[in-house]
C-alpha cells in the first residue's frame, strides 16, 4: 500500500487517533496511532511532527498514567517518529531528553535507574538514542553548554549505571550506545552531525567534567564479568576510547578555549566546569595510564577476537589524536597493538623508528594476524578497503626487510601467509567465453614482428574477490618482495608443495612462484624502501640460487600431468578418440588459466636468468611452441607472449632468430615425436609455429621433417588428417611467403596487350577481313599446310638430340615439397569430413600459387586435381563450394585458357544457373539475408566470375550465359555488395569484348540518343532507347560510362 504524501490528508487521517489518545491514553490507542504513522510518508510526517508528538509526550508527563506497557508503547511510537524525522526545535529536544531520562530514573533517587522491565528500558534507551540522532543542525550542541551540566551529568550517571549494573546484555549495550552518541563517537550507519573545531572543543570542555566518572565506570565494565558477553565489552571499549579521545585530544588542548574561565553568570554551575590546563592534563594522563594498564591486561588475552580488534582501534585512535597529552600511555598503547591477534595496525609502520628492532617482533605478530584476517577482508570489504589492507600487508614486508627471511623461518608464519595468498588470488573461472574463443593462424604471423608488438594481447585475469587492477598489482608486488628478501630455496619448496597438494591452490601457487622468482632477481622492485635492517642491499638470492630454483619450477610446470591438460570439449587427437569428455566449463577454464600462468612463469624464469636461460631452452622452448599452436585463444596468446619475453631475455632480436638458432634440436624432437604420434600428438603444431616465425633459411633443415609429416599423414589418415592439414597449410603459407611468385602465366595476353596499344584503324580492318575469310573457309588449306611445316633444325643440333627425350632441370626444393603436398590434397579432397575438405582446399590454393611460376609443373597438377575439384564445385556443401570457387579462380589466374573447356562445360552452367535461381530471392530479402551462406556464395561467385572469364578467354556463348545470369544483379533492389560485385563482372566482360557488351547493354537500356555524324548516314535505332527510368538504370549507366 502506498504511503500518504499530502500533509493535509495525513493530518485528517491522524487527527482522530491523536485526539482519542489525548482523551483516552491507552495501549490500544497508542498502538493504533503507531500503525497509522507507518502509513504516512516521511516528508509529511516531518511537517506534522509537533502535532504527533504532543499526545505522546502528554502521556509521559502525567504521573498517574505511567504504566509500563503504556510507556513502552509510547516509547516505541516516539522512536518511530524520531527515526523518520528531524528535531528542529531546541525546546522539543530538551523536553524530550528530560522526559525520557525521568522515565528511566528512580523517582526517589534520580541518580539511579528505576526498577523497570528490560523491555521498557530497551525501548526508552532506543528512543533516547533516536532523539540524539534526530537532533538537527546546531541544536544538538546546546546540550553541551555549561548551563546544561547538571542535567547532562544526571543523564551520564544514569547511563553509566545502566551499563554497569544492569543484568540484561541488551540494555547494557543500549545504554553504552547512548553514551557513544553523547560523546560524538557513534559508529552506526546513520548520518551524524559533524562538529567544527570550535564545537568539538566546546563539547570536549563539557565532557571533561564527566571524564573521571566515565573512565572509571567504563573500565569496570571492560574488566568486569566475562559472562556479560563480548558485545558489551566491545561497546564499553568504544565509549572509553571516544570519551578519552574527545577530552584529551591534542588539537583541543592546544587551543586557548580549553582553558577559558567560566562565566560569572553560571553561578554555582561554574564550579562544575573543568579548565583543561597543562597540570590537569598531566594529572589526568597519569590516572588514565593506570586504568589503561588494567584494561590491556584483561583484553590482550580475551577469548573473542572482536575485543582484541577493538583494542587495536582504541590504540590507533589515541596514538593519532592524543599522542602528546597521553605521552605516558604510548608504551601501553603499543603493547595493545602487540596483543592484537586478528587485525592489522597501520600506525605501527609509522612509529617503528621509535622502538627500533623491538618492532620486528611486533610486526611479525601483526603480520600473522593480518594474514589470518586477509581472506575475510578480501571477501567482505570494498575495493578501496582491500587495496588499503594489502598496502599495509606489503608495508610489513618492506619494513621488516631482510628480517622477512627470519620471520618466514617460522612454520606458522609461512603457512599462514601462503594460505592467505592462495585464498586471495583465487581466479574466477566461470566465463564460458574462455573455452569458446579460438585462435587462428593469422595471430602467429601478426606476432612475428618486434618483441613489443604483442604486449596488448596479454590475457587479463579475472579474480573472485576483487576487480581493481591496482589490487592485483599490489599482490604481485607482495610476491616479489617475498622473493627479494626471503630464502629462495625455502619459498620455492613450500609453494611447489602447495602446487602439488591441491588443484584448488595450483594456479595461485604458480602466480606466486612466477613473481617471487622475478623479485628474487630484483626485477620490478621499488627502490628506496625503508626497512629495519638497512645494511643489506639487493636481493638475497645469487644467480646460481636462481638457476636451481628455476630448473625445479620449470620441471614441475612442463611435466606431462601439468602440461598436457584438456582445454576443449572436443578432442581430435588419436589418443583421446575413445575418451568421454564431460568436463564442465569451470574445469576447462581452470586448465586454460593454469597453462596461461605456467607459460607466464617460463617467461618470468627467462627474465630472471637473462642470457643464463639459454641452456634451458633445450627443455623449455619446445613445450612453449606446443602451446603457441594451441587452438584455445588464451593459451595461444599466453604462449606467444612467453616466446616474446624469452626471446628478449635471452638476447635475441626477434622470434625468427630465436627459432632459427634453436631449430636443430627442435626439428630433431619433432622428427622423433612424429614417429610416436599417439604419445606426442602436439608435434605437428610445433612445426606449424616454427614455420610461422622462421624464414627460407629453415627450408634445408625441414625437408626431412616434411617427409616425416607426409609419411605420418599417410599412416594415420583417419585419426590425424585435420591436424596434419593445419601443418601443411602453415608450410604452404611459409613457402608462399619465402618464395613470392615473380610472374604468373596469363591467358589472353595478346588481347590485353592489344587493348592497351593505340588504336590502329588499318590494322583493325585487315584483322577483320582475315577473320571473315577464316569464317567462310577461305585460305584454311594454306594455313593448315603452313602450320604442319616443321622448321629446319639448327646447325648445332644432331638428329639424336632432336629425337631424344627432353631433359628436365632439377626442381627447387620448395617446388618439390609443393608437388608432394598437392598430391596429398588430391586424395584428401574426397574425404567425408567437411572441415577437412575446407582446410585441404585452402592448402591446394596455396599450392597453385607456389607452382604458378613453373607452368610445366602446374598444368599436370591442375589436370590431376580437376575431377575432385569439380565435385567440390558442383556437388558439395555450400561452404565447400565457396572455398572451391576460390581455388578455381586462383587456378584460372595461373593456368589461363588451359581450363577453358573444362570450366565452360562442367562448371560454368551450374554457376550461372545458381546465380539465376538465387537472384529473385536476394532481391526480395531483407538485411538479415547478408548473413546467410547463400548470400556469401553469391557474392564470392560474382566477385570472381569476371576475372575468371577474362583469364580463361571464354567463348561468346559462355560470355552470353554469364551476362544473362548477372543482369538481374544490376537491379537496385539487390544488396549493395552484390550490385558492386556484378558491376565488376561487367567491367571484366567489357574488357574481353567491349563492342558486344556495349551493344547488349544499350539494347536493354540506352541512356542517351546517338546522332549520325553525317546526314546521309541512317539514324541509329537501339531497343533500349526511350525506355523510362527503372531499377536497372543507374547501374547500366555506370557500366556504359
Amino acid at each position: 500500500m502506498s504511503q500518504i504524501n499530502d500533509p493535509k490528508v495525513a493530518f485528517a487521517y491522524l487527527r482522530p487517533a491523536c485526539v482519542l489518545l489525548t482523551k483516552e491514553p491507552t495501549v490500544a490507542n497508542v498502538e493504533t496511532l503507531g500503525e497509522q504513522l507507518k502509513e504516512i510518508h516521511d516528508a509529511s510526517l516531518q511537517q506534522l511532527q509537533e502535532y504527533v508528538l504532543f499526545p505522546l509526550r502528554f502521556v509521559l508527563k502525567v504521573p498517574q498514567l505511567k504504566k509500563e506497557k503504556l510507556v513502552q508503547a509510547v516509547a516505541e511510537a516516539l522512536s518511530y517518529v524520531l527515526e523518520k524525522t528531524c528535531v528542529q526545535s531546541w525546546d522539543t529536544l530538551h523536553d524530550l531528553f528530560s522526559e525520557l531520562c525521568l522515565c528511566l530514573c528512580s523517582p526517589t533517587d534520580p541518580g539511579k535507574p528505576a526498577d523497570l522491565s528490560e523491555e521498557l528500558k530497551s525501548a526508552l534507551l532506543r528512543c533516547l538514542d533516536a532523539l540524539l540522532h534526530a537532533a538537527y543542525g546546531d541544536i544538538v550542541f546546546k546540550l553541551y553548554e555549561p548551563i546544561m551540566l547538571p542535567g547532562l551529568g544526571a543523564a551520564v550517571s544514569l547511563l553509566l549505571a545502566l551499563g554497569e549494573k544492569e543484568k540484561s546484555r541488551e540494555v547494557q549495550a543500549a545504554a553504552l550506545r547512548c553514551l557513544q552518541s553523547l560523546i560524538l563517537h557513534c559508529d552506526c550507519t546513520q548520518e551524524h552531525v559533524i562538529p567544527s573545531s570550535d564545537e568539538r572543543c566546546s563539547v570536549g570542555s563539557t565532557m571533561a567534567s564527566f571524564l573521571p566518572g566515565i573512565a572509571m565506570a567504563v573500565s569496570r565494565i571492560i574488566t568486569g564479568n566475562l559472562r556479560q558477553g563480548h558485545a558489551v565489552t566491545v561497546r564499553a571499549i568504544k565509549v572509553w576510547c571516544g570519551s578519552v579521545g574527545l577530552v584529551m585530544e591534542d588539537a583541543q588542548l592546544q587551543s586557548s578555549k580549553a582553558c577559558e574561565t567560566p562565566s560569572q553568570e553560571l553561578g554555582r554551575i561554574g564550579q562544575l566546569v573543568v579548565q583543561r590546563a597543562p597540570e590537569w592534563v598531566k594529572s589526568t594522563a597519569g590516572k588514565l595510564s593506570v586504568l589503561l594498564k588494567k584494561i590491556i591486561s584483561c583484553t590482550s588475552a580475551h577469548r573473542h577476537w572482536r575485543v582484541r580488534l577493538e583494542m587495536v582501534e582504541l590504540a590507533d585512535h589515541l596514538l593519532v589524536a592524543c599522542s602528546q597529552s597521553l605521552r605516558e600511555c604510548v608504551g601501553l598503547l603499543l603493547e595493545a597493538l602487540v596483543g592484537a591477534v586478528n587485525d592489522e595496525e597501520p600506525k605501527v609502520r609509522e612509529r617503528f623508528v621509535v622502538i627500533e628492532k623491538i618492532l620486528a617482533d611486533v610486526l611479525s605478530e601483526n603480520l600473522h594476524s593480518l594474514a589470518t584476517s586477509l581472506p575475510r577482508l578480501m571477501r567482505t570489504s570494498n575495493d578501496q578497503k582491500k587495496l588499503f589492507v594489502l598496502k599495509v600487508f606489503l608495508g610489513y614486508f618492506k619494513v621488516l626487510g631482510p628480517l622477512v627471511s627470519v620471520v618466514l623461518n617460522s612454520a606458522a608464519h609461512l603457512e599462514r601467509i601462503s594460505k592467505a595468498l592462495m585464498q586471495v588470488l583465487e581466479l574466477d573461472v566461470v566465463d564460458v567465453r574462455i573455452v569458446e574463443e579460438r585462435s587462428h593462424g593469422e595471430s602467429l604471423e601478426r606476432s612475428s614482428g618486434s618483441v613489443g608488438s604483442y604486449a596488448a594481447h596479454i590475457p587479463q585475469k579475472h579474480f573472485l574477490y576483487f576487480t581493481d587492477e591496482k589490487i592485483f598489482s599490489v599482490l604481485m608486488e607482495i610476491c616479489r618482495t617475498l622473493g627479494f628478501y626471503g630464502n629462495i630455496y625455502l619459498l620455492t619448496d613450500h609453494f611447489l608443495d602447495l602446487y602439488r597438494q591441491s588443484l584448488v591452490y595450483r594456479k595461485q601457487a604458480a602466480m606466486v612462484l612466477n613473481e617471487m622468482v622475478r623479485g628474487a632477481a630484483g626485477l620490478a622492485m621499488a627502490t628506496g624502501a625503508q626497512c629495519l635492517d638497512s645494511g643489506v642491499q639487493g636481493p638475497s638470492a645469487s644467480q646460481e640460487d636462481l638457476k636451481v630454483a628455476a630448473v625445479s619450477i620449470m620441471e614441475e610446470y612442463t611435466s606431462l600431468t601439468n602440461w598436457n591438460l584438456i582445454t576443449t570439449c572436443e578432442e581430435t587427437d588419436g589418443d583421446r578418440q575413445d575418451q568421454q569428455v564431460t568436463e564442465n566449463t569451470s574445469f576447462l577454464n581452470s586448465n586454460i588459466w593454469q597453462l596461461c600462468i605456467q607459460l607466464e612463469g617460463l617467461a618470468c624464469l627467462a627474465q630472471a636468468l637473462g642470457r643464463d636461460f639459454r641452456p634451458l631452452l633445450m627443455t623449455s622452448l619446445y613445450p612453449v611452441l606446443e602451446k603457441a599452436g594451441e587452438e584455445t585463444l588464451l593459451v595461444n596468446q599466453a604462449a606467444l607472449n612467453s616466446m616474446m619475453c624469452i626471446s628478449q631475455a635471452c638476447g635475441y632480436s626477434s622470434l625468427k632468430e630465436l627459432i632459427n638458432d634453436n631449430s636443430d634440436y627442435l626439428l630433431n624432437d619433432i622428427s622423433l615425436n612424429l614417429q610416436r604420434l599417439s604419445q606426442h600428438p602436439q608435434a605437428p603444431r610445433v612445426l606449424t609455429v616454427m614455420l610461422a616465425h622462421s624464414d627460407s633459411s629453415l627450408l634445408p633443415l625441414i625437408r626431412d621433417v616434411v617427409q616425416d609429416v607426409l609419411m605420418a599423414l599417410d599412416l594415420s589418415y583417419n585419426h590425424s588428417a585435420a591436424l596434419f592439414c593445419s601443418v601443411l597449410h602453415a608450410l604452404m603459407k611459409a613457402l608462399a611467403r619465402w618464395f613470392p611468385v615473380s610472374r604468373c602465366r596469363t591467358g589472353g595476353s595478346a588481347r590485353s596487350k592489344t587493348s592497351t596499344d593505340d588504336f590502329n584503324c588499318r590494322q583493325f580492318l585487315l584483322d577483320y577481313q582475315k577473320q571473315k575469310d577464316l569464317a567462310e573457309g577461305v585460305g584454311i588449306e594454306v594455313d593448315d599446310t603452313e602450320d604442319l611445316e616443321v622448321p629446319p633444325a639448327s646447325e648445332g643440333e644432331d638428329a639424336e638430340d632432336i629425337c631424344g627425350p627432353d631433359e628436365k632441370s632439377e626442381l627447387p626444393s620448395h617446388l618439390i615439397i609443393t608437388k608432394e603436398v598437392a598430391e596429398r590434397c588430391v586424395h584428401l579432397l574426397s574425404d567425408p569430413r567437411l572441415q577437412l575438405r575446407l582446410k585441404v582446399l585452402e592448402v591446394l590454393e596455396l599450392c597453385v600459387y607456389v607452382l604458378s611460376e613453373r607452368e610445366n609443373e602446374l598444368l599436370p597438377m591442375a589436370h590431376r586435381c580437376w575431377p575432385v575439384l569439380r565435385q567440390r564445385l558442383t556437388a558439395d556443401d555450400p561452404l565447400a563450394v565457396l572455398r572451391a570457387f576460390r581455388v578455381l579462380c586462383t587456378l584460372g589466374e595461373a593456368c589461363g585458357d588451359f581450363l577453358r573447356r573444362r570450366v565452360s562445360k562442367e562448371v560454368l552452367p551450374r554457376l550461372t544457373s545458381s546465380l539465376t535461381r538465387q537472384a529473385p530471392v536476394s532481391a526480395k530479402a531483407g538485411p538479415v539475408y547478408t548473413h546467410t551462406l547463400a548470400y556469401k556464395l553469391q557474392l564470392a561467385v560474382l566477385q570472381g566470375l569476371g576475372s575468371l572469364c577474362q583469364r580463361l578467354d571464354l567463348g561468346e556463348a559462355d560470355l552470353d550465359a554469364v551476362c544473362e545470369a548477372c543482369l538481374p544483379y544490376l537491379s537496385c533492389r539487390q544488396p549493395v555488395r552484390l550490385q558492386e560485385a556484378c558491376l565488376s563482372v561487367f567491367q571484366h566482360l567489357i574488357q574481353v569484348d567491349p563492342d558486344t557488351f556495349w551493344f547488349t547493354l544499350n539494347e536493354l537500356h540506352c541512356p542517351c540518343s546517338y546522332t549520325p555524324p553525317h546526314p546521309d548516314l541512317p539514324p541509329i535505332q537501339l531497343s533500349g532507347m526511350g525506355r523510362p527510368r527503372d531499377e536497372y538504370s543507374d547501374n547500366f549507366y555506370f557500366c556504359l560510362q
